[in-house]
């Protein structure tokens, strides 16, 4: 942390956030992070993690805190590993070229979650390198960023170039990746609200099996569960053999194409985890989203909210919610009261609308 970073801060006009709201884990810290970036709201946040069996901060989460102090200059307080309470202060958000390391496998995706949108209201354009895992469970892996969220994105108005430099896989980490972001402002037309209420026509599917210092027997046993499970034939598949990446590791995500959005669901593999329950897992969530009529899958669902919020609003239609995007939702509407409202139109299918705020 910088030697400011320390300093008190007032209690005036201070919000107060209850980490164990909800799920209690580490996105209540992270979207009030970027909450208060792009609202100017300085924040206290108690029990941080509180219904984590490890609760308090961690690595990943203090990268989350340094991110969010360099781009604004602001200040922070609990700023050490295991704190359960955090104040911060932010000031204006810069552009600028930032680096930022997690200094353990915990996902670089995530970093960047905190401080994206902030940056795009930002005076110029910024490259944001992080580095950690890129391919962790728990996380959104780059994959998923790359062609389901970065698209919807851009159709919201906002620009971002994405670049995978090096794949990181848990436990050894080591990887990167590098974000252009362009401030709207920039842009050649205003955002535009995302409405995303129909899939639209179905397009060519693919699966991509990425693994590193392991024998490619695995990936072909990956890719049969995934085939037997969907009764695929025809899909694309394709590897990738990461030979520079830190330690071993393995993923499998299959890509959803349809006119309006692309879905992918993952799965990654482990310590004493078999092959066959790797690639199945990533078909059971390709399959519950192909049996539903939501365009929006359960995790881009969850990513959706904050863009949303600051860019121009908009609704769409996704699986029953999980507990992670309801207490996304509660912390928006904790700074932006009324902001996301979610509505059940049958089991498996709700409608989400966001009211954006302007900054």
């Amino acid at each position: 942390m910088n030697r400011n970073s320390e300093q008190p801060i007032a209690d005036q006009d201070v919000l107060v956030i209850d980490g164990r709201m909800g799920e209690g884990g580490g996105q209540v810290l992270r979207s009030s992070l970027s909450l208060s970036l792009c609202t100017g709201r300085s924040l206290r946040v108690e029990h941080i993690r509180a219904r984590r069996r490890r609760p308090g901060l961690m690595r990943q989460h203090l990268a989350c805190v340094r991110a969010a102090i360099e781009i604004s200059g602001g200040r922070a307080t609990g700023t050490k590993l295991g704190s359960s309470e955090l104040g911060f202060s932010p000031g204006p958000v810069r552009a600028g070229d930032y680096r930022f390391a997690v200094g353990s496998a915990g996902s670089a995706a995530l970093v960047l979650q905190t401080v994206l949108v902030p940056l795009l209201f930002a005076d110029g354009v910024s490259t944001v390198r992080v580095e950690g895992g890129t391919h962790n469970a728990w996380a959104p892996p780059f994959d998923f960023l790359e062609q389901s969220f970065m698209p919807l994105l851009a159709q919201m108005g906002a620009r971002v170039e994405l670049q995978l430099e090096r794949v990181g896989f848990y436990p050894a980490g080591g990887g990167a990746i590098t974000a252009k972001i362009y401030p709207v402002k920039l842009g050649a037309n205003p955002p535009q609200a995302l409405s995303l209420l129909e899939r639209g026509e179905e397009g060519r599917h693919h699966v991509m099996i990425r693994r590193a210092h392991l024998s490619a027997d695995i990936a072909d046993r990956e890719w049969f569960a995934v085939r037997d499970r969907l009764h695929w034939g025809p899909a694309l598949r394709r590897d990738n053999d990461h030979a520079e990446s830190s330690g071993p590791g393995n993923s499998v995500h299959i890509t959803l194409n349809f006119g309006n959005v692309t879905e992918v669901a993952s799965s990654f593999g482990a310590k004493n985890r078999n092959a066959k329950t790797v690639g199945d897992q990533a078909a059971k969530e390709a399959s519950r989203y192909l049996h539903s009529s939501a365009p929006v899958g359960v995790h881009l669902a969850d990513q959706l909210l904050l863009p949303m919020a600051f860019l121009a609003g908009g609704e769409f239609r996704t699986l029953k919610p999980s507990r992670h995007l309801v207490t996304n939702k509660d912390v928006i509407n904790t700074f932006l009261p009324g902001c996301i409202q979610l509505k059940e139109l049958d089991r498996e299918l709700w409608e989400i609308s966001c009211t954006a705020s302007a900054i």
